[in-house]
């Protein structure tokens, strides 16, 4: 159903896509059982859905942040605090919680008035009237991992969501940072039941404008300012001044690298849908400088940024309107940036593609990252 599509850019230099591209061969398979258990939480299926309630005993609950908006979801009883479930994730986990609901520790309180719409992550889930955002573990392979919210990344969630969102705040433009604000969980279940409160849009979107996902832009929908515009050549300047500076102050000023792939950047666009803005999102992947090194840090971005989103944009773009070379364009935004790495990377012969792939074979870590080299559309022949 959803493919990550990883093109080689020397396909990517004008015209349609022409049928030569490395596709993962599981980038969103689910190994959750048949279809018919998963795809009642497809986003590709315009799954809607409600949370699973569950009370859980306060001397159990483990938290950190700003989880209040979980609180307000419904009403647990005394001696017990509020904590939302996927109802996958609950069907997969049931056995081994078995015991927690028999002694008391877990309590089912039914499921929220209101459905969830997934997400192309699957296991984020967005409350519509809520304008709230909520990422659940879910045991489930997907890509290269099980999409746990590892006990790991939990504990330096705050670092690294507070160092982004200062980022962001900081960039003299209208970029924004959706805060991955808390997490609550169960201690005997601390990363079966994990459930993260991320911030929904209404806040951070400029006024007038209406939030689209990258990774939308790229599928295709009914509608799509990049299909539609009549100006390509201003409409894909405009995209790029909206996305990459940002990424790059944030790496640059404050050692931040963003993962500002597709799935993880909403483009904001005007009434005539020209972009005008840039949000990113998720905490859990991003890095900080010097705790990653540098050269790995800027191949990680080089990667979300240019790889897995640039040249993906650029070649549906291409696609749509035939005649147009979307590289002069990107060359020229990302040369205004006077920073080394990007001198470096404009004359690079290959960029870094990942190898999810070879991080399956290998059983390796979800936060692990292998590379292999890519034609670089960005270099002058």
């Amino acid at each position: 159903f959803l493919r990550e599509r990883r093109k080689t850019g020397f396909l990517l230099v004008s015209g349609p896509r022409r049928g030569v591209e490395e596709t993962d061969p599981a980038p969103k398979t689910r190994g959750g059982g048949p279809p018919g258990a998963w795809l009642p939480y497809a986003p590709e299926a315009y799954a809607r859905f409600p949370l699973v309630l569950l009370g859980l005993r306060e001397d159990t609950v483990v938290e950190d942040g700003d989880t209040a908006a979980l609180d307000a979801l419904g009403e647990a009883p005394p001696g017990y605090r509020l904590l939302p479930a996927h109802p996958w994730q609950l069907d997969l986990t049931r056995t081994a919680l078995a015991p927690a609901f028999a002694d008391g520790r877990l309590i089912p309180l039914g499921t929220t008035p209101f459905d969830t719409w997934p997400t192309a992550a699957v296991r984020t889930l967005y409350a519509p009237e809520r304008d709230l955002f909520l990422k659940f573990s879910l045991d489930v392979r997907i890509t290269n991992d099980i999409r746990r919210l590892w006990r790991h990344d939990l504990l330096k969630l705050r670092r690294t969501d507070e160092a982004a969102a200062h980022a962001l705040a900081a960039y003299d433009g209208p970029a924004a940072w959706l805060s991955d604000r808390g997490y609550r969980t169960a201690r005997f279940a601390f990363e079966e039941l994990a459930v993260m409160v991320r911030d929904g849009l209404h806040a951070h979107v400029t006024p007038g404008t209406t939030p689209l996902l990258a990774a939308g832009l790229v599928e295709g929908f009914e509608g799509s300012p990049l299909a539609g515009t009549a100006d390509p050549a201003r409409w894909w300047e405009a995209y790029l001044a909206a996305v990459v500076p940002p990424a790059l102050a944030a790496f640059a000023d404050h050692g931040v690298v963003l993962e500002a792939h597709l799935q993880n950047t909403l483009v904001a666009v005007d009434r005539a849908g020209l972009p005008v803005q840039a949000l990113f999102r998720d905490a859990e992947g991003v890095k900080l400088l010097p705790g990653t090194e540098r050269a790995e840090g800027w191949e990680r971005l080089v990667y979300c940024l240019v790889v897995n989103h640039l040249t993906e944009v650029a070649a549906a773009l291409a696609e749509h309107h035939p005649g147009l070379d979307p590289w002069p364009a990107a060359r020229r935004e990302l040369a205004r940036h006077d920073l080394p790495e990007v001198r470096a990377l404009l004359t690079a012969p290959t960029l870094p593609g990942k190898t999810n792939l070879l991080l399956r074979w290998t059983a390796a870590d979800g936060a692990d990252a292998r590379y292999l080299p890519l034609p670089n559309p960005l270099a002058l022949p």
